[in-house]
């Protein structure tokens, strides 16, 4: 049985007790930014302080175990000066060491961008990096293509 405390599992949303998915909403608002603190953010899912401490360092999303690991991200972006500029400096903002960068030629006023990120020195998760990134203007499309 010493084998199976450091063993993962993948369990379906809605088999997972109350307690746990709650934990994940406050773990969400916390790395989104909606919210400042533990505290306020327990209020708004209505768990205790007590039970997210106890479970936060337990359950995460599936994508976090890319965390300390490469990820390759793929953009769809407009053609226009800066927009790829901004891309990659939210990437460095947030800690992402970029491995590779794979461009294609503009076609129709829209460029295929593929980014390799180190995400060991990340100080936010991969899904909220590409939050991030979705919300600048000329970013079309994020898409997480391979994880290692």
């Amino acid at each position: 049985m010493e084998s199976e405390k450091n063993s993962f599992y993948v369990i379906k949303w809605d088999f997972l007790p109350d307690v746990f998915r709650k934990t994940l909403q406050v773990k969400e608002l916390l790395s989104k930014g909606e919210v400042k603190t533990v505290n306020e953010a327990v209020q708004i899912v209505g768990i205790s302080r007590s039970a997210y401490y106890k479970y936060k360092d337990g359950i995460f999303p599936f994508y976090q175990m890319s965390e300390g690991r490469i990820v390759t991200l793929s953009f769809l972006l407009d053609h226009k000066p800066g927009v790829l500029s901004r891309v990659l400096n939210i990437i460095a903002g947030v800690g992402g060491n970029i491995l590779m960068i794979n461009q294609g030629i503009p076609l129709q006023g829209m460029a295929y961008v593929s980014v390799s990120i180190e995400t060991a020195t990340m100080d936010c998760l991969v899904e909220a990096l590409m939050n991030r990134i979705r919300a600048q203007d000329g970013v079309k499309k994020v898409e997480l293509l391979a994880q290692n």
